[in-house]
Formats: C-alpha cells, sequence, structure tokens
C-alpha cells in the first residue's frame, strides 16, 4: 500500500486502522513540513527573547519562557528551554496499569504525529520523523494505560513515548524509557540504537508539543469504532441466523412500517435484516404466529438505535483525528507580536462523551443479543428446540453455561457502561480544575466493545446450533441466501466435531468476528450491509 501521508487535515479513520493494525507506512507531506518548520522558527524566536510588546519587553509565551500549568506565572531565561522540555517530559511519565495493546499505541503514535504536521505546535519536523521512524521498524514504547485525566490530554501516557523519543540535554537518561520489538522488552534507548533512530534532544515547546493532546484516548475510541461496526454488521448476521432458528415472524421487517418513524438506523437494519432473511423457509412457519417477543420484534428499534449511536461518534473521532490539540497554539496569520495563544483543546471531552455514548451503544446491543440467546436454550421459548439446545445423541448440559456466560459478560458491560465523562477531579494546584475523565472512557468503551463481542460469538454458537437441530429433526429446510452463508462460515470454524469445550468455540467465534471473515463471506451472497458514516 501506499503509505498515508501526514498532513494533519485529512486522516481518515481506516488509516488509522492500516496503520495501528496492518503496518502500512507513514510519511510526512511536504506541505505540513514547511508549516511546522515556519511555526518552529516563531518559537526560537520567542525563546530568544525577540517577540516584544509594545513596551519594548520579550512577551511571556507560555511553556516557552513560562512554567507549566500553575507555574505559568514563573519567567524563565531561553537558555532553559530544553532543559524544561525535558523535564516536563520526565516528571509527566507517571503513568501506571498494564500497558496499552501495541496496536493502541501505534495508533496513538500516528495520531499525535498527526497532530503536529499540522503546523501550529512550534516544534521540529524532526519530531514528527523520528516518530515515523519508530512505527516504520516497530520500535513501540510501553505506555501504561492508568494516570490520564484525559485534560490536558493524554499527558502521562504521551510523556511515556516522549521518554523514549528524546534524551536528556546532559546525557543523563541513557535508558530512554522501555519499548518493545518484535516481543521483545528493551530499554527505548537500546531500541532505537538497534535501527539507528537517533533520540532528540528536545528544544523550546518539544515537550509540550509531546504531551500536549488526547492521542491515547483517540487511539482506543478509533479503534473500537472500527471493532464497532464489524460487531454491529455481526449482530445483524447473528439476529438473522436466531430468527430462523426461531422460526420468527418477519411481518416487523416492513419498510412501511418503520418508514412511520423514520430513524435513519432502523431502516438501515430493516434493509439488511431483509436481505439477510430472503427466501427463508424457516421464517414465517408457525401458522397463526403473529409477533414475536421484542427480543426479535425490536432488533430494527435497538440494533438502529446503535447504529445512529456509532455514526455520531465516529464523526467526533474523525474530527479528533485531524484536530490540533497543543498548547498553546503558534498561529502564524494571527494579527498580533504574540502568536501563540493558550487555549483548551487539548480537552478530552469531545471524544470522552462519544466513548461513553459508545459504551451504551455496545452493552445494548450485547443485552439484546443475550435475551435471544435465553430463548434459543430456554425449551418453551423456543419454537420446541430442545432445552439448552442439548443434543439427543449424547447426555450433556448444552449451552446451558455459555448463557451464563453471556449473562455474566453483559452485567459486566453494564457496570463498565457508567459514564466516566461524567465524573472531574481537579488537578494541578486547581488550574485543571476540570477534567475529562476520556481516557477511562475510551479504554472502557474498548472493553465493553470486546465484551459483546463475545456475547455475540456465544449466539452465532446457539443459532447454529438451533438451525442444525431443526434441519435434523424437521426435515429438509430451506436457509435464506444470508443465513446459510454465515452458518456455512461459523461451521468451518468450529470444524467437523466441534471444538470440544465451548470456551474453545466462543473463541473461535469471535475470532470470525473480529476480524471481518464472517461478514465478509455474507456480504459476499448478499451484497454490502448498511455503513453508518454519514
Amino acid at each position: 500500500m501506499e503509505p498515508v501521508r501526514l498532513d494533519g487535515m485529512s486522516l481518515e479513520l481506516r488509516d488509522v486502522v492500516a496503520v495501528a493494525r496492518d503496518g502500512r507506512g507513514v510519511a510526512l507531506d511536504g506541505a505540513a513540513r514547511a508549516r511546522m518548520e515556519a511555526s518552529r522558527a516563531w518559537v526560537a524566536q520567542a525563546a530568544a527573547g525577540e517577540v516584544r510588546g509594545a513596551d519594548g519587553q520579550p512577551l511571556p509565551v507560555y511553556g516557552v519562557n513560562t512554567g507549566f500549568g500553575s507555574l505559568a506565572r514563573i519567567r524563565l531565561e531561553g537558555s532553559q528551554g530544553s532543559a524544561l522540555s525535558w523535564n516536563l517530559i520526565q516528571s509527566h511519565a507517571a503513568g501506571v496499569g498494564a500497558p496499552a495493546p501495541t496496536d493502541v499505541v501505534r495508533a496513538m503514535m500516528l495520531l499525535r504525529a498527526n497532530a503536529l504536521a499540522k503546523g501550529a505546535s512550534g516544534c521540529r519536523p524532526a519530531l514528527v520523523e523520528t516518530i515515523l521512524a519508530m512505527l516504520r521498524h516497530g520500535v513501540i514504547p510501553e505506555v501504561p494505560t492508568q494516570g490520564s485525566c484525559g485534560s490536558s490530554g493524554d499527558l502521562a501516557p504521551l510523556a511515556h513515548l516522549g521518554l523514549v523519543v528524546f534524551k536528556s540535554p546532559d546525557d543523563g537518561d541513557p535508558d530512554g524509557g522501555v519499548a518493545w520489538v518484535d516481543g521483545e522488552r528493551l530499554a527505548g534507548g537500546e531500541a532505537m540504537a538497534r535501527f539507528g533512530i537517533e533520540r532528540l534532544v528536545p528544544l523550546h515547546k518539544d515537550g509540550l508539543a509531546m504531551c500536549n493532546g488526547a492521542q491515547l484516548t483517540t487511539a482506543f475510541a478509533a479503534l473500537a469504532c472500527e471493532d464497532a461496526l464489524r460487531l454491529v454488521h455481526g449482530a445483524e448476521i447473528a439476529a438473522a441466523m436466531s430468527w430462523e432458528a426461531l422460526r420468527g415472524v418477519t411481518r416487523c421487517l416492513s419498510p412501511e412500517v418503520h418508514r412511520l418513524r423514520p430513524y435513519r438506523g432502523s431502516l438501515e437494519v430493516v434493509g439488511d435484516l431483509g436481505r439477510l432473511l430472503a427466501g427463508s423457509g424457516l421464517t414465517d412457519s408457525i401458522p397463526g404466529k403473529v409477533q414475536d417477543a421484542y427480543s426479535l420484534r425490536c432488533t430494527p428499534e435497538v440494533l438502529g438505535a446503535v447504529r445512529d449511536a456509532l455514526r455520531y461518534v465516529r464523526a467526533q473521532v474523525r474530527v479528533e483525528i485531524n484536530a490540533a490539540t497543543d498548547n498553546p497554539l503558534v498561529l502564524l496569520d494571527l494579527d498580533d507580536p504574540n502568536k501563540a495563544v493558550s487555549a483548551g483543546l487539548f480537552h478530552g471531552e469531545p471524544v470522552g462523551i462519544a466513548a461513553d455514548h459508545l459504551k451504551l451503544a455496545m452493552c445494548e446491543l450485547g443485552a439484546l443479543s443475550e435475551r435471544r440467546i435465553y430463548r434459543l436454550t430456554t425449551g418453551n421459548l423456543s419454537a420446541r428446540l430442545p432445552a439448552a439446545l442439548v443434543s439427543h445423541d449424547r447426555p450433556g448440559m448444552g449451552l446451558m453455561v455459555p448463557q451464563t456466560t453471556a449473562a455474566a459478560l453483559v452485567s459486566e458491560n453494564r457496570s463498565l457502561a457508567w459514564p466516566a465523562s461524567a465524573d472531574s477531579i481537579p488537578t494541578c494546584e486547581d488550574q485543571e480544575d476540570h477534567v475529562a475523565m476520556s481516557t477511562t472512557a475510551a479504554r472502557r468503551a474498548a472493553e465493553v466493545v470486546r465484551n459483546a463481542r463475545k456475547v455475540v460469538a456465544i449466539e452465532l454458537l446457539a443459532a447454529a446450533s438451533g438451525i442444525r437441530w431443526r434441519r435434523t429433526h424437521e426435515g429438509p429446510v430451506t436457509l435464506a441466501k444470508g443465513t446459510a452463508a454465515a452458518l456455512a462460515v461459523v461451521e468451518a470454524a468450529l470444524g467437523p466435531n466441534g471444538k470440544g469445550a465451548p470456551a474453545e468455540e466462543i473463541v473461535a467465534l469471535d475470532q470470525i468476528l473480529a476480524d471481518g471473515s464472517l461478514v465478509a463471506a455474507v456480504e459476499a451472497a448478499v451484497g454490502p450491509l448498511a455503513g453508518v458514516d454519514a
């Protein structure tokens, strides 16, 4: 693939996924380089005391010739710039907890580089080039996932990246933090030296340029958006399979009905389910049955609301991945001798609220799926499927405990769905008196998506078992083209004799949801399922 060209303005969610998970290359755009050089030149002038006010005195420029945060009133000499930046990186590398996954850290690095490429941060192109070299060679800093409040951005996580990128002006800290290369945990300095990547001595503003911005938050959120999109399609496929296994009624999927309450998401689900179930000989096959329980009948309403929520979340994240998030920002066209403007673009609230919204939506997707699993495994609710889907050819418990697992996952998701962005604890001597807690929101959103995907995997297992039972015990049945394609992928993933323990089967089906192979096979049979972008 051609490398992604970073210009600070045109990065797409698919680019983030390609770089983070598929190793796609990245290059700095020439125009972005020029913008960075221009803003860096102005910072150098400010650091040298050449930017003066009407009184002829050097103007204070936050983080260039002043201290940070609540120490912004302290004026510093220009010669202290490197030490100031380096001390910022060291002092802020205070993260704790489990390291972020490799794909999340790669996404964070890409997003920080893209924010700097906008040319409003006053740092050198070499900073971006160093990050891109690390991506190219697979030098991935160890970034703890806890310790960020999301304002002023993800300070601690980005500082851990800075430990590897930068070195002390006085040759201290030879270790350079910690980095991973091909599964090997190394001192950051050793990892960089292995590939001939020079660590930079930070100049004025470089420390701030590295740390300001909610890029760990956005990395978690961007990848969760991709996973949630696949899961929405997977949940529709699982619902269609359950519809057949339960011999459900499809009149509720009439587009004419849903146009009376025309939510975009609901209409999309109706269209997808209509194509997935077209030609089924199992649906609408119980004489006199006029309607199903909500877990089938209200699928368009619930999954439609999930779709609409995901559309909002993706729109928010698309803005953020191309946003300037530094403080201060250098605006060279400003009609003022002081081109540096202190503002709050680093605040994680726009992504934090979106991530909390994503948690709630994915929580409901999983909850609806679990209710269908319960019906499939409950004899008096399943249109005469065997209780717990127990096979008659051998004694056993069937899928009773996988349904319990699904219930546990749904309950856990409900506890994780509490909105982290509703919380705020002042920091930095009350200078940062309202913070976003966006990092927690995004990290938990990714966890909720993973849990919900396992629930849908269990539904695939249960629905496939139900369909197979009907085929075996109710004579030849005609499956819809979409569900037949899905069943083939499920059975291939499980193998001819199953995987043995249900846990192994859940893992196998979780994988075909995560890697997109289930959706791809079904779309090859019925055409593309509806997207969720504006």
